[in-house]
């Protein structure tokens, strides 16, 4: 099954590249806190990989994005060395926002529920 297939080069893809990029030499990369791999996304054709990162520092994320768009060339071969695939995808770097994306609504459903709420009650009548 190609998706599956798909699926578990996916999973290597981010496994081995959280391995690597806290190995880069930069001082940019370590200045930053702690960068994450939350995701990577191959092509079914193994061109292309869209990687999504999480950077603790939020004022660093384009300085961080840059340096990882520099290395990944050299990130790519440290790829090829340890997958062994046919093609080794060309990598690129993306800000993954989902938790601030998941804060705001976890926010939101909040605000519906106390919003729903009559004043000083709690759920069953008792406070």
């Amino acid at each position: 099954m190609p998706g599956n297939r798909i699926g578990r080069i996916n999973e290597e893809i981010q496994r081995e590249l959280a391995e690597q990029i806290p190995r880069l030499k930069d001082p940019r990369i370590h200045s930053a806190g702690m960068v994450s791999v939350t995701r990577a996304e191959a092509t079914a054709d193994l061109r292309w990989c869209k990687v999504y990162v999480s950077i603790l520092d939020k004022s660093r994320e384009k300085e961080v994005l840059k340096v990882l768009k520099s290395a990944a060339g050299f990130l790519r071969r440290e790829l090829s060395r340890s997958l062994q695939l046919r093609y080794t995808p060309e990598l690129q770097f993306f800000a993954d926002d989902s938790i601030a994306r998941g804060a705001r609504v976890l926010e939101v459903l909040r605000s519906v529920e106390y919003a729903a709420e009559p004043d000083g009650e709690t759920e069953g009548g008792v406070e």
